[in-house]
């Protein structure tokens, strides 16, 4: 599933139509943009706000439609984008800045949620400010 930069993914669209988010996913997701430059386990959000690791993964994935690795990663890039957008840090010190524990990590990340690489995406970012 490529996603565009768009900012789209920031807030992924709830499943379950027009009813509330549950409070512990809404807590959930507070923790991970929080802290998602951190290291961050199923377990640690879980124990965060205070519910059973595996109940939270089920009920995640049943409220945003995607996996808690998925959503993690997701908040990362959307982080990496306004990084790579608004700055002119190495794109080694952006991944590690929002949280991935390996360049090879993000390459393959950024890729899949955006169809290009981190450069790629700066480059276009550069020409697209230039053409304004």
């Amino acid at each position: 599933m490529k996603m565009s930069p768009t900012h789209e993914s920031k807030r992924v669209r709830l499943q379950n139509g027009d009813r509330a988010e549950p409070v512990e996913i809404w807590k959930a997701r507070k923790f991970i943009e929080e802290h998602s430059s951190e290291e961050l386990s199923l377990t640690r959000v879980a124990q965060a706000v205070n519910i059973i690791a595996n109940y939270l993964s089920e009920k995640f994935k049943g409220v945003t439609g995607v996996n808690f690795v998925e959503y993690v990663a997701r908040v990362r890039f959307e982080k990496a984008c306004d990084l790579l957008e608004n700055g002119d840090r190495r794109i080694s010190e952006i991944a590690f800045a929002v949280g991935f524990q390996s360049l090879s990590q993000f390459n393959r990340t950024f890729k899949k949620l955006s169809g290009r690489s981190p450069s790629a995406f700066r480059a276009a970012g550069s020409r697209e400010t230039v053409r304004r």
